[in-house]
């Protein structure tokens, strides 16, 4: 979650790590931070707040160095204060963490460190613990510090005695490195080293990591010389940037066409879906009779459009699991179960944690991720790599729409494989889904007609999206996308459930974003409309009809495009997406770095 750069080179250092920083706001935080190698010593700033008052904080008083590392910290352990925020300096060793040491208190203990500690946080401890280790050696320092660490941890540490020099190490939390010409560069995400090296690695888990201008050093804790594995960026740094748009989200909103055909047709192949090049063993399709999909949040939310739509078309039992949850529940697991994570990141912890019990218990497990060499996508028996290139925004739009295209694929695999959907059909399925960035492209032509909708909830105090089957699945996504962006409690409900309880909450203007999209139940949605609107709520239909027949059932009405109901996912999605971000941009908000959130969720 938080934002982690280190940088050693012949290049001024400060502003190659502030500007990383930057880059890796989208992550989430709430301070930052830069500790500077200069003159046999360390300058080290920190402040709450934004990059940019970091930066401004160095400029008044500019300091001359080539090695360096920043942080952007979001808060888990200790308040939102400058003592609190990174880097952490203990007698001679810096460092900078992300993660979580679940033991620290233990260390604080046994240790006896509560002398050197000046702040409320668990990773100043792994300073201390450093600098009581630390007798000349790094290597070993970090070794032995690392052996009784019980937690998950990415860590940059300088040691004041070895100049322009970082150590690296970590468990669970992401970095990736690089080595180029100006030197060696590591970092959190790809975001913060895209603009000096298109070649990089994924830093091994315990490994010690070591980075000089002339070189990165890989060893693991024996000592032995490591060789990491270079993987190739296939997105360039134009991908990360604005674009001439307002927010991240709204040019990632309209990216979704792209993302979908670049995502979709590489695995299509004579008009069927093809797993050749990913490497997905049909055998684990066949021999499947019931699928667990684990994930968080909106990947989660993909998922259940995935159950929806396995289930309906293959009569296979689908379980959607809360990754957090999946854990504890001693999961009904064996070998005829196939497992399918998503993860946009591929580093979402709870995920990660699922899919190794699942692993452990005999399942076969396919992730479907968008970042290449991630923790989830390694830890994996398969992966479908979606290419939705960098999705800066915390809210999820993109990433969301290729993980429901990446489930249709699946579904059409399996479908295909086992002979329960016939070739003529399946080709037919794929044909649709082929014309799935064509719908968005035609749905995205009336945003201006759903920006006008934003003006009404952005008063609202609460919203109400309701549905039934397909449409319902996608009603949960789009009250997580109003509620994180705009800060409007919002609810999704089955329609067929308001008289159990939920109509109570129906008052005078209260917004109602009803989704009718769905022919063998829309009479029944219809009906559910009027309910609602006899009490007063201000009614939003989304549906497929040229006018509606009754235009008293509703204030303002959306027209999707006419498509087959299974595939109104899509369209359905661009409108919702684009509610929420209206919403949020009416009431003056900062849309892509919505408050207390992260984009990759790394700590439990």
């Amino acid at each position: 979650m938080c934002g982690i750069i280190g940088f050693t080179g012949n290049k001024p250092a400060k502003d190659i790590i502030i500007d990383g920083l930057a880059r890796l706001e989208y992550r989430g935080y709430d301070s930052a931070g830069i500790a500077l190698f200069a003159d046999h010593d360390f300058s080290v700033r920190k402040r709450t707040g934004k990059v940019e008052e970091l930066r401004k904080l160095c400029l008044s008083d500019p300091i001359d160095a080539n090695c360096g590392i920043g942080h952007t910290r979001w808060a888990t352990h200790g308040g939102v204060t400058d003592v609190n925020a990174h880097p952490h300096r203990c007698g001679q060793v810096v460092l900078i963490h992300n993660g979580i040491i679940e033991n620290y208190k233990q260390l604080v203990s046994e240790y006896a460190l509560s002398d050197k500690l000046v702040s409320e946080t668990d990773s100043e401890v792994v300073a201390a613990l450093l600098d009581t280790f630390y007798e000349g050696d790094p290597e070993k320092a970090i070794k032995k510090a690392v052996n009784v660490l019980s937690g998950a941890f990415a860590l940059c540490i300088m040691f004041q005695d070895i100049p322009d020099t970082i150590y690296a190490i970590r468990n669970v939390s992401p970095m990736v490195a690089a080595h180029f010409d100006g030197g060696s560069i590591i970092a959190s995400d790809l975001t913060a080293l895209i603009d000096f090296s298109k070649e990089y690695f994924v830093v091994p888990e315990y490994h010690i990591i070591k980075l000089t201008k002339d070189a990165i050093d890989v060893c693991d804790l024996k000592g032995k010389a490591v060789q990491p594995q270079l993987l190739t960026v296939n997105w360039d740094i134009t991908s990360a940037q604005k674009g001439g748009y307002p927010f991240f989200m709204l040019k990632e909103i309209f990216e979704q066409p792209d993302a979908i055909r670049n995502t979709i047709m590489p695995r299509i192949m004579n008009e069927l879906p093809d797993f050749t090049d990913d490497g997905v063993d049909d055998e684990v399709f066949k021999n499947c009779k019931q699928i667990n999909v684990v994930a968080c949040g909106t990947a989660m939310h993909a998922g259940i459009v995935g159950k929806h739509l396995i289930e309906k078309r293959l009569r296979i039992p689908v379980n959607v699991e809360i990754a957090s949850e999946f854990r504890y529940k001693d999961p009904i697991i064996d070998e005829q179960t196939l497992t399918i994570v998503l993860s946009q990141s591929g580093e979402t912890i709870d995920t990660l944690e699922a899919l190794k019990l699942a692993k452990k218990k005999g399942s076969k497990v396919l992730s479907i991720v968008n970042v290449k060499g991630s923790t989830i996508a390694r830890e994996s028996d398969y992966v479908l790599y979606t290419h939705a290139g960098p999705e800066i925004a915390v809210a999820s739009t993109k990433a969301y729409t290729v993980q429901v295209a990446a489930m249709y694929l699946i579904c059409a695999r399996i479908g295909y494989v086992k002979g329960i959907i016939s070739e003529s059909d399946t080709r037919h399925f794929i044909s649709r889904l082929q014309s799935a960035p064509n719908i968005i492209e035609e749905t995205l032509k009336d945003a201006n007609n759903i920006k006008r909708i934003a003006n009404h909830i952005k008063m609202a105090t609460d919203t109400f999206y309701i549905g039934r089957g397909l449409d319902y699945t996608m009603a949960l996504e789009a009250a997580l996308k109003l509620k994180e962006i705009s800060y409007v409690h919002a609810e999704a409900y089955a329609a067929g459930e308001l008289k159990h309880g939920t109509i109570a909450l129906i008052a005078e203007n209260v917004p109602v974003i009803a989704l009718a999209t769905q022919e063998d139940v829309y009479a029944k949605v219809i009906s559910n409309i009027r309910e609602v609107k006899a009490r007063g709520a201000y009614v939003v239909l989304v549906s497929m009809d040229e006018k509606v027949e009754d235009p008293a059932i509703c204030d303002k009405h959306v027209r999707i495009p006419k498509v087959e109901p299974e595939f109104t996912a899509f369209a359905t999605a661009v409108i919702l997406q684009l509610i929420a971000y209206y919403t949020s941009e009416a009431k003056g908000l900062d849309v892509d770095k919505p408050r207390n959130l992260a984009k990759s969720v790394t700590v439990e």
